[in-house]
């Protein structure tokens, strides 16, 4: 079923003749802008040239710093015509702030009450927004797109472990929206209550926010008793919205009539190839109040474009496979965090929650991981233990390319949080 069906089942072509159609609008409506205005004329390229989805190399790149330093000079729209704005968590830096138009608001929870319709949200689904609210998207966004749609929605916010699961059990609650982390986290504060919740009604999980893996996805859906999708936004781009998961669960679908996707090689900024990890960069194709351009996201990730059998031609996106930024190198090695969580939540003994630290001595990093062991393991004796160590480290190594320490702790010992899971402390100099 769609939300949307004119839309969600446009074939290639049309799809791709609407996206030149708007791609042409959009880059006529930045050029209003004086950011954009002196872009495009370094560039020597305006909207009439643009004949292919191609062309759009021809416009230069907009970066994170362009935000903070002239996001200003980004608007299109007299001052008098914004009624929102969002920003960024700012945790890489200063915020990024994003400005809309009412008529942004409006498409934008058009596109998120889309994504929770084709994941299986329905009217008279109860709803319960576990997200933060305010300046971050993904509470106000999600909020707006299941009102859209007809759920009752409560506004539950972050935190508050023992509230969150009353109201869940109080108003028989049926999808959340949830960082991954803390869906795990929560199942202590279930245990502590004495609720199981696969005897809840829910039946749907919306999990993003943080990069996890496909193992952690499926320990959530195993111990919630529910299906968990996959989402992905920014606030650059709105907010959440921007990709999503059908029933099939096989990578996210790319609003691609609201939004031009790029893959590039993060390094020379030429196109990747078909099916291979590459940085994002998204051109908005309906924002009416502060369009960007080739918006360089530093997510990682690879785009299939092979038919999917939901009906949506909509290419999808892999699960985010890190960021740019949060890339860390031991010895020369480039890892990304998402590659450690792959190997840890795949491996029956190994409990909710890990820790990595990185020190370095005599001029040597040293890359220690402390792996919190499920109780029933852990029991187990010494020689076990020290057979299920050298396992967590061979197929640490097997997987990084490089040889860590690992250290076994009893489970719930290993600092948590309610928010996005700190799971990197680097002490090196």
């Amino acid at each position: 079923m769609y939300w949307d069906p004119a839309v969600e089942t446009l074939n290639p072509d049309r799809l791709r003749a609407l996206q030149r159609e708007r791609l042409r609008e959009t880059v006529s409506r930045a050029g209003q802008s004086p950011f954009y205005r002196e872009h495009l004329a370094q560039a020597g390229v305006s909207e009439a040239e643009l004949n292919s989805l191609d062309d759009v190399r021809r416009l230069p790149f907009t970066t994170k710093d362009d935000l903070r330093s002239r996001g200003r000079e980004m608007l299109t729209v007299p001052w008098d015509r914004l009624v929102r704005l969002h920003a960024s968590s700012g945790t890489t830096g200063q915020a990024t702030v994003i400005y809309y138009t009412r008529r942004d608001v409006e498409e934008w929870a058009d596109l998120v009450a889309r994504c929770l319709f084709m994941a299986g949200l329905r009217p008279g689904d109860v709803f319960q927004n576990m997200m933060g609210y305010g300046l971050f998207t993904g509470g106000l966004g999600f909020h707006y797109g299941a009102e859209r749609l007809g759920a009752l929605t409560i506004p539950a916010g972050a935190g508050n472990s023992r509230r969150q699961v009353q109201l869940m059990r109080d108003h028989a609650a049926t999808a959340v929206h949830i960082i991954p982390s803390y869906a795990l986290y929560l199942l202590n504060t279930f245990a502590e209550m004495g609720v199981d919740p696969r005897d809840l009604p829910l039946r749907l999980a919306f999990i993003g926010a943080e990069p996890h893996s496909e193992d952690m996805r499926r320990r959530i859906e195993a111990a919630w008793g529910l299906k968990a999708f996959n989402s992905y936004g920014l606030s650059e781009m709105n907010g959440p919205g921007v990709a999503f998961e059908c029933p099939e669960q096989n990578g996210m679908h790319v609003w691609e009539d609201a939004f031009l996707l790029e893959v590039i090689d993060p390094a020379s900024g030429e196109p990747a190839p078909p099916g291979v990890v590459g940085e994002l960069v998204f051109t908005n194709l309906t924002r009416e109040g502060m369009p960007l351009l080739r918006y360089r996201t530093r997510d990682l990730a690879s785009v299939d474009d092979a038919p999917c059998p939901c009906g949506r031609f909509h290419r999808r996106l892999s699960r985010i496979q890190g960021r740019t930024d949060d890339m860390i190198i031991i010895k020369g090695v480039n890892i990304f965090p998402l590659q450690i969580d792959k190997v840890l939540m795949s491996l029956p003994e190994v409990h909710t929650n890990y820790l990595v630290e990185l020190t370095r001595k005599d001029f040597n990093d040293i890359m220690l991981v402390k792996v919190e062991v499920r109780e029933n393991f852990f029991k187990e004796d010494l020689k076990y233990l020290t057979g299920l160590r050298k396992r967590l480290t061979e197929a640490l190594k097997s997987e990084l390319l490089v040889t860590p320490a690992v250290e076994l702790v009893e489970p719930d010992t290993l600092p948590t949080t309610e928010g996005k899971a700190v799971r990197i402390i680097d002490r090196r100099e």
